[in-house]
C-alpha cells in the first residue's frame, strides 16, 4: 500500500498478552478488532472521524459484512502493521481491505475485508453524507459529481464508438 494514497492508511500495534491464548498466539477475534483500529485511522487520516459521523450527521457505518483469512499466527509482544484501503464506496455501502503484516512487510498475517452499510439511528439504510461521499470517491480517485447514470451513459457511448 502506498503511503501517498489518501485512501490507504498504514497503523503500528503491539500485541499485549491479553490478546492472545494460552500459547502465547494472537486469538482470533483480535484481528477484526486490529481492522477496526485500521479503518478508524484511515478515517482520521482523510479528516475526519466516526464520531462526527454519528453525532454531527446522525450517520452510522454498521458492519455487514465481515471476511478475514488467517495466514500465519501471530505471537505475544510482536509489532504488527494493519494496512487498511478503502476499496469502495456506494450512496449506502462502504467496504474497507485490511492485511496484517510484519513490519518488514514481507509476511502476510491475515488479509480481510468489512462490508458496512450506512444507516440512521434507527437502523434504517441511509445515504451517506454528501462531505463523505465526495471525499471517500475523492480518495478513490472518482470525480465527485458524476453519478451512476452519467457513468452508466459514458460506458454506453464508448461502446456504440467502438462498434
Amino acid at each position: 500500500m502506498s503511503a501517498n494514497n489518501p485512501a490507504e492508511n498504514e497503523t503500528r500495534l503491539r500485541v499485549r498478552y491479553a490478546e492472545t491464548d494460552q500459547m502465547g498466539v494472537v486469538y482470533h477475534s483480535n484481528h477484526l478488532i486490529w481492522f477496526e483500529v485500521g479503518r478508524v485511522e484511515l478515517l482520521r487520516q482523510m479528516g475526519f472521524s466516526y464520531r462526527d459521523l454519528e453525532r454531527d450527521e446522525g450517520r452510522f457505518i454498521a458492519v455487514a459484512e465481515v471476511k478475514c483469512r488467517y495466514r500465519a499466527p501471530v505471537f505475544y509482544d510482536e509489532e504488527i502493521v494493519v494496512r487498511t484501503r478503502l476499496k469502495s464506496v456506494r450512496e449506502s455501502v462502504v467496504v474497507f481491505a485490511y492485511e496484517l503484516v510484519r513490519p518488514s512487510g514481507e509476511t502476510i498475517l491475515a488479509e480481510g475485508e468489512t462490508t458496512h452499510i450506512v444507516t440512521d439511528s434507527q437502523m434504517k439504510t441511509a445515504r451517506l453524507p454528501k462531505k463523505y461521499l465526495d471525499a471517500f470517491r475523492a480518495a478513490l480517485g472518482r470525480h465527485e459529481s458524476r453519478g451512476r447514470r452519467e457513468r452508466a451513459a459514458s460506458r454506453k457511448v464508448s461502446k456504440q464508438e467502438l462498434s
